[in-house]
């Protein structure tokens, strides 16, 4: 059985098109892309390096990461964000980048060790086993080589600003984008990483200032998160 649920897949595949519009349902993605980007290049000095990216959508974060001069692949079960991605790269003629339409399970058992930095963005939480993922990202990756996370908590704080506020009052997403019981608590994914073999080496917070629609890295994970991990050398 592939780790994907089909309705997540049908969900983002129906707005496939609108991937690359920065005031669409994507925007939130555009606005924290330069601040995960920066952080994954503070981290693992991107330029040069093997780049996974897992469950890359439209592409928005594969594309910067081959911009700061990574040899990209992008990986996702979603065929048409997929296709906007490949498209986007021939448009603004990215280079080193490709993407394929695969599982990361099954591309953990074609490619063990193969990536000097493997990234799983805000795409955990829309899996039935996240910890699945996780267990395939450290695998993928070389000895020393970086895993860098980003989700969502699952507490009364998320609930009210990632839904209600997010979704129905800001409308900074569509309706129906989370699912609250999918959330993942910074234990929990800490608690798979290092099941997994991974040493953890940050986790930050991600946050959203309505007033000035600007996002910041912070020490508050009580909503948005990122962990850093590396595989041990």
């Amino acid at each position: 059985m592939t780790n994907a649920d089909p309705q997540e897949l049908a969900k983002f595949s129906e707005l496939a098109h609108r991937w690359w519009d920065e005031t669409g349902e994507f925007r939130p993605l555009h606005q924290i892309n330069p601040l995960r980007l920066d952080w994954i290049d503070r981290h693992a000095r991107l330029a040069g390096r093997r780049v996974l990216d897992v469950g890359c959508g439209g592409g928005i974060l594969s594309d910067s990461m081959a911009r700061r001069g990574s040899h990209v692949l992008g990986i996702d079960l979603a065929a048409k964000p997929l296709k906007v991605a490949q498209l986007h790269a021939l448009e603004a003629g990215t280079a080193n980048i490709e993407y394929r339409d695969v599982a990361a399970e099954t591309l953990a058992a074609e490619r063990p060790g193969e990536f000097d930095v493997v990234t799983c963005m805000e795409m955990l939480e829309h899996v039935p086993e996240p910890s699945s993922i996780v267990t395939a990202c450290a695998t993928l990756a070389k000895p020393g080589g970086w895993l860098f996370f980003s989700t969502i908590n699952r507490n009364a704080k998320a609930f009210a600003f990632a839904i209600v506020g997010a979704e129905h009052v800001l409308k900074l997403l569509p309706k129906g984008t989370h699912e609250y019981a999918k959330f993942i608590r910074p234990s929990e994914l800490a608690r798979w990483c290092r099941e997994a073999g991974l040493d953890i080496v940050e986790t930050r917070g991600m946050e959203y200032n309505p007033l000035t629609q600007r996002y910041r890295l912070s020490d508050d994970t009580g909503v948005n998160y990122l962990l850093a991990c590396r595989r041990p050398g």
